[in-house]
């Protein structure tokens, strides 16, 4: 569910890869361990009490622009739209992220780019994407700025700390779309 916004020993989720803090067992600690239990720390992630963070912000990323329009009406067949495989399977593995913050956790920046780029790409990668792309990527990086998140500076800690595995090569697709979004809409974001 991505709410467990804990590190542990210093480490989101824990010291396992690829697992939240629900899937971390006791076991795999050794008798007489110490383990350090700690909320998510970020600017963007007020802390509310004890180990419960706000992680809203997230949330309001994907309100300003993770949604495609769509004619109501009936239906078209969804095998109407061929959508590459190599495609398909890219925006599957982006739909993935759970929205857990981990990546912003564990970035020295508290940058949510990793989340952000993920959000983005399962959509943009999509034929039904496409109409909102170029306002999707400028409305969705204005919201995370705003929200306090910051840089990213390419340490690429936030694949680590991924529970899903989100590769930061949507990132690099994000800033790809980020440049021609800018030049289409001529801003100077």
């Amino acid at each position: 569910c991505g709410m467990c916004s804990l590190t542990i020993n210093g480490i989101p989720h824990g010291p396992e890869r690829q697992v939240t803090t629900c899937q971390l067992h006791m076991r795999k600690f050794k008798d007489g361990d110490t383990i350090w239990i700690e909320p998510f720390r970020a600017k963007a992630f007020p802390i509310l009490r004890d180990l419960m963070v706000d992680r809203s912000a997230l949330d309001r990323i994907i309100a300003s622009g993770g949604y495609i329009d769509v004619r109501t009406g009936s239906a078209p067949n969804a095998n109407n739209i061929a959508v590459e495989k190599v495609k398909a399977e890219a925006a599957f593995d982006a739909a993935a992220c759970i929205g857990c913050g981990a990546c912003v956790a564990s970035c020295k920046n508290a940058s949510a780019m990793l989340f952000t780029s993920a959000k983005i790409a399962h959509l943009n990668l999509l034929p039904q994407g496409q109409p909102e792309r170029t306002k999707r990527v400028l409305a969705m990086m204005k919201q995370m700025e705003a929200e306090g998140f910051g840089n990213c500076t390419n340490q690429y800690e936030c694949e680590a700390a991924c529970p899903k595995g989100i590769s930061v090569d949507n990132i690099a697709r994000l800033n790809r779309d980020f440049i021609v979004a800018n030049t289409k809409e001529g801003l100077a974001y």
